[in-house]
């Protein structure tokens, strides 16, 4: 449950704070399952069984685009970080050195 990582009571976050909550716990749990789908896959030796683990890794990769999109969308935060960060050419680290 989504609620078990909070630091705070409940009764003392803001509604946009709870619902950036879900939104990273949701988007944390797509990307663990995207790992665990690419591990099967690469540990499977059927081939139809492991085409249809890939298909189920890239439906787990598009579902957390779809809450990074959200993410990006309603906080300004993240959405100065990914417009600063994402889609660039050049170095990943380092670039305003």
């Amino acid at each position: 449950m989504s609620s078990e990582g909070l630091h705070a009571p409940r009764k003392r976050l803001s509604k946009g704070t709870l619902n950036l909550h879900h939104a990273i716990a949701s988007l944390m749990e797509e990307l663990e399952a995207v790992d665990w789908y690419r591990q099967r896959a690469d540990d499977c030796d059927d081939e139809a069984l492991k085409g249809i683990l890939l298909h189920n890794m890239r439906e787990e990769m598009e579902h957390a685009c779809m809450v990074l999109e959200w993410i990006r969308r309603n906080n300004k935060d993240f959405e100065a970080m990914m417009d600063e960060f994402l889609y660039r050419k050049g170095e990943i680290a380092g670039h305003d050195d």
